[in-house]
């Protein structure tokens, strides 16, 4: 993937220093909180999963450690952070020039590195969280230790990939400012039964935003060859029945809230080959 490490974007918020305690609470689960929280169950012999209601939201965890980083750790997170820095500016760039032929001016949204825990408008969020959107404040939150775990342990390696989780988290803060994410929680609170199967296609819808930047940025020239490989196989990395085999040793699709490794797969591929948000439409088929 081709990207400059220029100057950190005026819309990234550096607050790897600011950690503070807390508990994450009524926070929904970015990309790659179930990712994080399997890394936890496998490590502890604890299922963290039983934390999460049926809001996605994670109960209870217990706050992280301080860290004193290394040079060479430090070095590394820094070059993560100004890969954030150049694909949030790439995403918004996209969709400020998509979004008015579909009758909305594109808000630029934040995003907030952090490592162990912070503060949200969305509430108290930690590491466990993983990235995620909270639209209370407009803002995607990352720790950045985050791409080690889906690199080390879930074989999502390379920068493509990295940039697709940004680039899913910006394409919840599109379903906010085109009014889905809105109906969504509604339907939701009207009818719980449907919550999870909403979810599933709200994230999927989100990944098919994702693959609408990721094919627009091949156009212009940005990927090397076996970058679109590299989103891919993140896709399938954080799908709900790889992750739930991985965790129970079986898969329970009425559990599914991000939808399974090929259905992430085809919609990022459906937003990635078409480079068009109205192909993205997960709400209108029955088929996903």
């Amino acid at each position: 993937m081709k990207w400059n490490e220029g100057p950190m974007s005026d819309n990234v918020e550096d607050r790897r220093d600011d950690g503070g305690p807390g508990f994450p609470r009524g926070i929904h689960l970015g990309i790659g909180g179930m990712l994080v929280l399997l890394v936890l169950s496998l490590i502890f012999k604890r299922d963290f999963f039983s934390l999460i209601g049926d809001s996605g939201a994670l109960g209870a965890g217990a706050g992280a450690p301080a860290q004193t980083l290394s040079p060479e750790r430090q070095e590394h997170e820094d070059s993560l952070a100004h890969l954030v820095s150049a694909v949030l500016d790439s995403t918004q760039k996209e969709w400020a020039q998509i979004l008015p032929g579909l009758g909305v001016q594109y808000r630029p949204a934040k995003v907030v590195l952090f490592r162990d825990e912070i503060q949200s408008a969305c509430g108290s969020a930690e590491s466990a969280s993983g990235p995620f959107y909270c639209p209370g404040d407009e803002k995607v939150y990352i720790d950045l230790g985050f791409y080690d775990e889906l690199s080390t342990r879930f074989g999502a390696a390379g920068d493509f990939a990295e940039a697709y989780v940004l680039a899913h988290e910006i394409g919840h803060h599109v379903q906010k400012q085109l009014g889905i994410e809105a109906k969504v929680r509604d339907a939701q609170q009207q009818h719980p039964d449907q919550a999870n199967e909403l979810s599933v296609r709200l994230e999927l819808q989100a990944d098919c935003f994702a693959g609408v930047w990721g094919g627009r940025y091949q156009a212009e020239g940005g990927l090397d060859q076996g970058d679109f490989e590299q989103g891919m196989n993140a896709a399938a990395a954080v799908g709900d029945d790889r992750i739930q085999k991985m965790v129970q040793g079986r898969v329970n699709p009425e559990g599914f809230t991000h939808g399974t490794s090929a259905q992430r797969q085809r919609w990022f591929n459906q937003g990635f080959r078409t480079k068009d948000p109205k192909q993205c439409d997960t709400f209108g088929t029955s088929a996903l």
